[in-house]
């Protein structure tokens, strides 16, 4: 199976900074200091997705360490046992089995009012590798209120096919990102993100098949691709209407040269049940346009065709809940929390047929995630 993954590390801090926002509102506002590093911690995870025909599942561990006060260190390693049986996969070949592992390795680092963030990543499969580099710079202006960020990952893949000695060829990605995060009260926050996107190299996949006057053929992708994204956030606290508990609305659009434009829209409740427990509920709309050349059963020859369903019109609908409880009774500057979600996702394509059906293609996943977190 082909996963292009390598930047995971930066998807996992964006999570991390998210979580440490909302916190803050959670507590009853926004402190107006200096820039910190991330706090000691350990984490485990269990994770397991079934959906499409694909099931995913394995363990995550994530290590977090200071040192002399002035530098973080963190580590985590990530499995995925896959069983893929997916549309592309029993349309055009056979199920198959394998297991995906992963490294990242993170080094932040606070000079003044200035957090720098350095990120490695390794991912490995049978017929996959990707390699990846990020590096980012928060800084903190006036007196803590507003945050300027810039960052970049570099990530380079070798392709490969199953059972196949040596690869078949190669692909790099560039990511640029520059985001201003700003406190407009004590309980409301809001943030701009840009992102630019390059990607060159083999940017395809050996297994897939197009299809072109009803017949097979090996799918025929551009070797370039760029990409831009913007992404509009706000958390707010609900204060007396709602007691401890905010509220959250995400819009993210993309546009590439693939002529692919999408639209995310997204919505988070959070509110505190009791001293110890934690609820989370999101909502997540996504829609996107096809690429120029994508087709479902192409009727004449083209220099590019691709019948991926990813480069299809579609749309999909995700349900979030997450429940967290902090274990009591700990020695001082020790903390445990417990972690459960689930997440619903449903997928509708207008433009990708099943042809074992005929029908358009639709399909449903479940996400559960189990995790302990400690710090330290």
């Amino acid at each position: 199976m082909v996963v292009t993954d390598g930047l995971r590390g930066l998807a996992l801090r964006s999570l991390r900074f998210a979580k440490a926002l909302l916190g803050s509102l959670l507590a009853g506002g926004a402190a107006t200091q200096a820039a910190t590093l991330p706090e000691d911690k350990a984490e485990i995870l269990y994770h397991s997705y079934d959906g499409g025909g694909v099931k995913a599942n394995g363990p995550a561990l994530l290590v977090r360490k200071s040192m002399a006060e002035r530098v973080s260190l963190s580590a985590q390693y990530y499995v995925d046992a896959v069983s893929n049986a997916s549309i592309d996969v029993v349309t055009t070949a056979s199920p198959f089995k394998e297991t995906r592992t992963a490294w990242d390795l993170g080094l932040d680092t606070v000079v003044r009012d200035t957090t720098l963030s350095l990120a490695l990543s390794r991912s490995r499969e049978p017929d996959y590798q990707a390699d990846s580099m990020g590096l980012d710079a928060a800084h903190e202006v006036f007196g803590g209120m507003s945050t300027v960020s810039l960052g970049f990952s570099r990530g380079s893949d070798k392709v490969g096919v199953k059972d196949q000695q040596g690869w078949i060829d190669r692909a790099t990605h560039w990511q640029y990102r520059v985001g201003l995060t700003q406190i407009l009260s004590p309980r409301w926050l809001a943030s701009v993100n840009l992102e630019a996107i390059a990607d060159s190299g083999y940017l395809g996949s050996p297994y897939r098949a197009a299809r072109v006057f009803g017949a097979a053929v090996p799918e025929r992708n551009p070797r370039t691709r760029t990409g831009r994204a913007v992404k509009l956030r706000s958390i707010a606290d609900t204060g007396a209407l709602l007691p401890r508990s905010s509220l959250r609305a995400e819009y993210r659009h993309y546009w590439d040269t693939w002529d692919i434009r999408s639209h995310t829209t997204e919505f988070g409740f959070s509110k505190y049940l009791g001293q110890r427990f934690l609820l989370d509920a999101t909502l997540r709309l996504y829609k996107q346009g096809r690429a120029l050349f994508y087709s479902d059963n192409a009727e004449s020859e083209t220099l590019y065709v691709s019948r991926n369903r990813q480069l299809a019109a579609f749309s999909s609908t995700s349900y979030g809940a997450r429940l967290s409880y902090d274990w009591p009774d700990l020695p001082t500057g020790y903390a445990l929390k417990l972690s459960a979600s689930w997440e619903i996702k449903r997928f509708s394509f207008s433009d990708f047929t099943d042809v074992r059906t005929g029908l358009p293609y639709r399909h449903n996943a479940n996400v559960l995630q189990f995790s302990a977190s400690g710090s330290f």
